[in-house]
C-alpha cells in the first residue's frame, strides 16, 4: 500500500505546530528568551544521543525478532527431516549397537520430562560411548533406505537457514558421507574386517549427531507444540514397543 504524501506532508506540519505551541506556552511561563534558548539547545544536545540510543534498540529488537524467525524455520526444516528420515534411521541403526538397552533406557522421553531430565540425558549423550559394529545389522536394506532419501536431502541442504545451525549441518553432513560410502560398495558379502570397522564408525557418527539433535528436537516440540509433542512420543524410535495408537 502506497502511503498518500499529502497525509504525510500535513502529519509534518501538524507536528512542527505542536512544538510552536509548546514552546510558546513555555516562553509564557518562563517569561526569558535566554532560558527558552538554553533549553532548546539542551534538548537539541541530546537529540543525536536519543536517535543512536533509540536506533540500536530498534536495531536489536528487529534482530532478535528475526533470529527467532529463522529458528522457528529451522525447527520445521528438523521436523521434516525427523518425519521422512531421521525416526526411521535411528530405528535402523539400533540393529547396528551393542548395550542398547543402556541407551534407550535414558531416552524414553514422557510428557512428564522437565528441564532437568532432558540436561540428564543430554549429558548421558555427551558421556557415554555408543558402540556400533557394522556387522550386527542389515547394511543392504540401510543403503537401500538412505540412497532412495537422496534427493530428499539435497534439497535440505539448499535451505539457507541451515547457517544458523551448525549441529544439524554436520549431522547432515554426516549423513551424506555415510550415503557416499554405502553406494560406493556394490555388495557387503566378504567385506575385510578393516573395511566394516570402517562403516562402523561412519554410522556411529551419524548416531551420535542423530540422537543428540532428536533429543533437542523433543524439547522444542514440547514447549511449542505439544500435540506435535504426543505423537514423538508414541512413536519414539528408542522405544521398540512405540505404537502411533493412543491407549
Amino acid at each position: 500500500m502506497k502511503k498518500n504524501p499529502m497525509r504525510v506532508e500535513n502529519l509534518i506540519w501538524l507536528l512542527i505546530a505542536l512544538s510552536a505551541v509548546l514552546y510558546g506556552l513555555d516562553y509564557l511561563m518562563v517569561g526569558s528568551l535566554r532560558d527558552l534558548e538554553s533549553s532548546f539547545l539542551g534538548n537539541l544536545a541530546f537529540l543525536p544521543i536519543y536517535v543512536l540510543f533509540v536506533t540500536l534498540m530498534i536495531e536489536k529488537i528487529l534482530r532478535e525478532r528475526e533470529r527467532i524467525a529463522i529458528r522457528q524455520k529451522l525447527n520445521m526444516v528438523i521436523g521434516t527431516f525427523f518425519s521422512e528420515i531421521g525416526n526411521h534411521l535411528m530405528r535402523d541403526i539400533c540393529g547396528f549397537l551393542e548395550r542398547q538397552g543402556e541407551l534407550e533406557a535414558h531416552l524414553q522421553v514422557s510428557g512428564g520430562w522437565k528441564e532437568a531430565e532432558y540436561l540428564k540425558a543430554g549429558e548421558f549423550l555427551r558421556s557415554h560411548e555408543v558402540r556400533v559394529d557394522s556387522r550386527r545389522g542389515d547394511l543392504a536394506a540401510l543403503k537401500t533406505f538412505l540412497t532412495e532419501k537422496r534427493p530428499f536431502m539435497l534439497v535440505l541442504m539448499e535451505n539457507p537457514n541451515l547457517l544458523e545451525h551448525d549441529e544439524f549441518t554436520d549431522l547432515l553432513w554426516s549423513v551424506f558421507h555415510l550415503i557416499e560410502e554405502l553406494e560406493a560398495r556394490r555388495a557387503f558379502d566378504g567385506l575385510p574386517s578393516s573395511d566394516l570397522d570402517h562403516l562402523s564408525g561412519d554410522i556411529k557418527r551419524v548416531y551420535t549427531y542423530l540422537t543428540r539433535e532428536w533429543l533437542s528436537y523433543m524439547r522444542h516440540l514440547q514447549r511449542d507444540y505439544p500435540y506435535l509433542f504426543s505423537l514423538a512420543v508414541r512413536m519414539n524410535p528408542m522405544n521398540p514397543e512405540a505404537r502411533a495408537e493412543v491407549y
